[in-house]
């Protein structure tokens, strides 16, 4: 049963990162009470970003003067979520703290994770936030973000704003990232993993039962749902259904060896006039321990700062249609099986992204036709299997062009609330 003080559904608008990593002049979060009132406005009643936990409550470090960057001038200034314009010097805790009071005025929920083993401390100026991450043993890194969640909740309670809490989980796409190292890697690493979510969903719950404690997956794992942890009190998961554009992923090499990408057909179907070669290339994160902390392949880098958006948009919707039914199944499936198990385990089910996949900042599938026509099959399915929460796609965020959608974000989120069709 959902606590009376929590909306009885979430409709869940993403600000990751974002909301402390891109709060310079002009950024989407230079002002955090307007983009509260503009996410209520279109009807969000929930946000979903990492809370920098282990930065702020377990890497030692001093954070009253957190500086953030882009990447490294001429790199990832079109890839969304790395295309920070403005660097910004902040007190984390004290940013931290505003966040939840903003909320709080606004009358907005908070799912508080982390991205910290994935990107998060790639926007950091200095090395200490990676550093202090990677110098925690694989096998207890689980249970050292529990713990700095629960230190999290406990900071709230302190200044009166534990309330605005829905869940939290310890740590976005737990299979992804640096959270996998050091697993056996004989089975999935989702069962692989368990005893370690396990652990770390244990001792949170041992300081805050009260609070609802999630894992958080890249799709629907479902080769692997025997892995979900036993004492998980709620499930959160991300269909990306790629379909076509993991045709396109496939076929450019984008998450592969640089040698393997084909050159002159991305001249002649997906680039803009005029851009470099990938082998000449010379835009980097700058210094190196940066790329590492990204996870996001150089190639897939390149592609998207270069691309002309129309090209790249046109090359799906040219190949959508013999993926289409797949594509509409698998989400239909992937949303069907995550709320069976949701209801195996008597907990809340929660899509926190979803629905195509990463495609470049300029670029506008997700909204247009296509797009927005599987914005609305995903609320409609997602209401249907009374999901206590989701959102109308991850691109419908501040940070991202989509946000200037109003209707379509309305809608969505009409039909995720149970207010409208």
């Amino acid at each position: 049963m959902t606590p009376d003080h929590l909306p009885d559904r979430l409709a869940i608008t993403l600000w990751d990162f974002s909301w402390y990593a891109r709060t310079g002049p002009g950024e989407p979060f230079e002002d955090l009470d307007a983009a509260f009132a503009r996410a209520v406005d279109l009807g969000y009643n929930a946000v979903r970003i990492c809370a920098m936990p282990f930065l702020l409550f377990r890497s030692g470090l001093d954070t009253t003067a957190l500086r953030l960057e882009a990447l490294g001038p001429g790199y990832a200034e079109r890839v969304r979520w790395y295309d920070v314009e403005q660097p910004t010097v902040i007190d984390a805790k004290a940013h931290l703290l505003e966040f939840f009071r903003a909320a709080d005025r606004h009358g907005v929920s908070v799912i508080a994770s982390s991205w910290e083993y994935q990107q998060s401390p790639s926007l950091a100026a200095e090395s200490g936030w990676y550093e202090a991450l990677h110098a925690v043993d694989p096998e207890k890194r689980l249970s050292v973000l529990a713990e700095a969640q629960a230190d999290l909740v406990d900071l709230l309670a302190e200044h009166g704003l534990a309330h605005t809490i829905a869940l939290v989980e310890l740590h976005n796409e737990v299979q992804l990232g640096y959270l996998a190292e050091g697993l056996p890697g004989r089975e999935d690493p989702v069962v692989e993993m368990r005893d370690r979510l396990e652990a770390g969903i244990a001792a949170f719950q041992a300081r805050h039962p009260e609070v609802r404690c999630a894992p958080n997956y890249a799709g629907v794992p479902i080769a692997a749902l025997r892995g979900l942890p036993r004492n998980a009190t709620a499930l959160v998961f991300h269909p990306y259904v790629y379909g076509v554009l993991d045709e396109l992923v496939r076929e450019f090499a984008l998450r592969e060896d640089p040698a393997l990408f084909p050159q002159e057909r991305a001249d002649a179907e997906l680039l803009r006039p005029g851009a470099p070669r990938l082998a000449e290339w010379e835009a980097a994160p700058e210094p190196e321990w940066k790329r590492r902390a990204t996870i996001m392949k150089r190639t897939e880098v390149y592609v998207h700062d270069w691309c002309d958006p129309d090209r790249f948009d046109r090359w799906l919707y040219e190949r959508y249609g013999k993926h289409r039914a797949a594509m509409a199944a698998q989400l239909r499936d992937w949303i069907d099986v995550a709320a069976d198990h949701a209801a195996r385990m008597g907990v809340p089910l929660v899509f926190g992204e979803g629905w195509v996949g990463y495609t470049p900042r300029d670029c506008d599938f997700e909204e247009g036709p296509v797009g927005a026509q599987i914005c609305r099959d995903a609320a409609a399915h997602s209401a249907r299997v009374g999901a206590w929460g989701s959102i109308v796609c991850s691109n419908a965020a501040p940070q991202h062009p989509m946000w200037a959608d109003e209707d379509l974000q309305r809608e969505c989120n009409a039909i995720i609330r149970g207010t409208g069709r």
